[in-house]
């Protein structure tokens, strides 16, 4: 399994597939053919759908600028191929001289055939989570951020307060930021107004509903503007670990340090997801970015709680569980509606998950591994409308109505 660096990225929103993918693919392309004078970049599948309304062909035209660039959304089926598939073609004097397909495989990854550069170094031998609990038994390690640790060495912890430095960041200006996200939804940024609110009922689940779903659509919105954020697993699902860890800081006094033990088990259930299953909503619905946040969020919470790692298992095999099915179904292609509201469920939803396993781990029958499996078929069965094509559900609705 590779590092859990892999799945926190640093970069701008508003998507890891459909931006910082095709981003970085483009980098590549431009530097390994510098004597070019034009390109040309055919999108297919999700990309091509939603491309205009993630901000593909505006990324690709900054990477590939100055040289002129023609972006082609193709209706064409690949069958066989990601639905986040691209294919590049360079130009000189007129004559094609290089051309190279890419897929944008989730979270800011991408993948060509043929090519393991592009991709990251195997960090851990174990593939599962059962392999974790057995070699963690057998070592006498109680806790997942120890298992990081002996694999990833102690400069994962810088890695990992630069994470959390980057998250705090960002809750810190979507609460301070106020106006209309752009895309002509029209979708006020909500978050700075949840958070002031007073509310009459002083109920103490209230406040934490309240608190922890301010700092989700802080993030979320700051994805939908352009900011910066970090991948946890996607840009699209940016909101949900940031938010309980955020609270969880603010309620329980941990400190920073302590809070990148939660970063660090959190990594892993996202690890173990994006290989064992994935992480992209073209290919596996929501269930793959939001489920997989909640997952994390929880597996993070229990940690921090110092819950054991049958526990920890629990509340991120509860957390995905119950959100099986969901599908990917963005209005207009735009990361907004219903993505934002979606990550703020999904925080309060993994404090609940951390909650039930706290009671109930011994009474458990599924496994983290069963479901992530059970995730993966639902999502590749999952009709392509519901992936990530604004082609079903809200988005065809909203479409309906316009």
């Amino acid at each position: 399994m590779k590092s859990i660096r892999e799945i926190y990225k640093i970069g701008k929103g508003p998507s890891s597939s459909h931006t910082m993918g095709p981003e970085r693919a483009a980098l590549l392309f431009r530097n390994e053919h510098t004597d070019a004078d034009a390109f040309k970049v055919i999108l297919y599948g999700s990309l091509s759908k939603t491309g205009v309304g993630h901000g593909t062909d505006r990324v690709l035209r900054q990477v590939l600028a100055p040289l002129p660039t023609q972006i082609v959304f193709s209706g064409e089926s690949l069958p066989n191929e990601h639905p986040n598939t691209m294919d590049f073609f360079a130009y000189k004097d007129g004559a094609e001289i290089a051309s190279l397909r890419v897929a944008s495989i989730g979270g800011g990854d991408i993948r060509i055939p043929g090519r393991s550069d592009v991709e990251g170094a195997e960090v851990y031998p174990e593939n599962s989570f059962a392999e974790i609990a057995d070699f963690c038994k057998w070592r006498y390690i109680d806790k997942l951020s120890d298992y990081v640790e002996l694999n990833e060495g102690e400069e994962i912890w810088d890695f990992l307060m630069n994470i959390w430095l980057t998250m705090k960041q960002a809750i810190a200006d979507g609460l301070a930021a106020t106006g209309v996200l752009p895309g002509g939804l029209n979708v006020q940024r909500k978050a700075k107004y949840l958070y002031e609110q007073v509310p009459e009922d002083d109920a103490p689940a209230l406040k934490e509903f309240q608190y922890i779903a301010a700092y989700a659509y802080a993030v979320a919105e700051q994805n939908a503007d352009n900011g910066t954020i970090v991948t946890a697993p996607t840009c699209g699902a940016c909101g949900v670990l940031p938010a309980v860890l955020k609270y969880a800081q603010d309620t329980k006094g941990y400190t920073d340090q302590q809070i990148l033990r939660g970063l660090a088990a959190a990594g892993i259930i996202g690890s173990l997801t994006k290989r064992n299953a994935s992480i992209s909503g073209a290919e596996c619905g929501c269930q793959a970015e939001i489920g997989t946040a909640c997952s994390m969020a929880a597996a993070a919470l229990a940690e921090l709680y110092e819950q054991n790692l049958d526990q920890v298992e629990y509340a991120a095999e509860v957390a995905m569980e119950h959100h099986l099915g969901l599908t990917c179904d963005p209005i207009c292609g735009l990361v907004q509606i219903p993505c934002i509201e979606r990550n703020a469920v999904a925080a309060c939803r993994a404090m609940n998950a951390c909650n039930l396993s706290y009671f109930l781990t011994g009474s458990r029958n599924i496994s983290y591994d069963m479901v992530c499996r059970a995730m993966h078929e639902t999502g590749i069965n999952l009709n392509h409308r519901f992936r990530e094509t604004s082609e079903g559900g809200l988005a065809k609705i909203y479409a309906r109505r316009k």
